[in-house]
């Protein structure tokens, strides 16, 4: 029960209050292998919690805004980056990036004749989440004109498979959709997209929509 409590992130109480509505045969799973059945319990529990979650979240503009040094302060030197060549259109000449599908992504982003500036998102820009904050990948303004929306905000994935995700990111990644469906309906006169890709061109794919 404390293991559960812990890893589902709930009192004792409900723990308990959770085991008791399980069928017998189900619950003598148990005794098989207990800390398989530990873990399942608490995947399940925290599936079902992250779901009621992201179904009643909401959220409202503020009026604090990011001042342009969150892209120097506060950077922390990672291991395993890969840092660019010289660039053109990111906010700096150069940019680090902690994936070679980043730093794939980072040249198609350069080389587009559609976007007009990108940005790496540092660290201190998050989205709060119920179960974490999230950090986005890039910013992505693109030529007016020449694409459908002229902003995009973008988490870079190696597989658009959900199963390959863990939980709780997949679930801050229903968090972001939220947070920026809600700046779309604010009258900005643009139009702010976000939304998970693995390639250039599905990220072209979605703007144009």
């Amino acid at each position: 029960i404390g293991k559960i409590a812990d890893g589902a992130q709930l009192t004792r109480r409900t723990v308990v209050a959770i085991l008791q509505q399980l069928e017998a045969g189900i619950f003598a799973q148990y005794r098989q292998n207990p800390e398989q059945f530990i873990a399942e319990v608490c995947r399940l529990i925290n599936e079902q919690k992250a779901s009621v979650i992201v179904e009643h979240l909401r959220y409202n503009p503020i009026d604090e805004t990011h001042d342009i040094d969150i892209f120097t302060a506060n950077q922390v030197r990672q291991e395993n980056i890969h840092v660019s060549q010289r660039l053109n259109r990111h906010i700096y000449d150069y940019v680090a990036t902690d994936s070679s599908i980043e730093e794939r992504f980072a040249q198609e982003l350069d080389s587009s004749d559609e976007v007009v500036v990108y940005a790496k998102l540092p660290n201190g820009f998050f989205i709060p989440t119920p179960i974490g904050d999230y950090n986005p990948d890039w910013a992505i303004s693109f030529r007016e004109g020449a694409v459908k929306h002229v902003y995009f905000v973008a988490e870079t994935k190696g597989s658009m498979s959900s199963l390959q995700l863990r939980l709780i990111e997949d679930m801050k990644i229903a968090c972001a959709k939220k947070f920026f469906a809600g700046l779309e309906s604010i009258e900005t006169g643009k139009h702010v997209k976000y939304d998970v890709v693995n390639t250039f061109e599905k990220l072209i794919e979605l703007v144009n929509r």
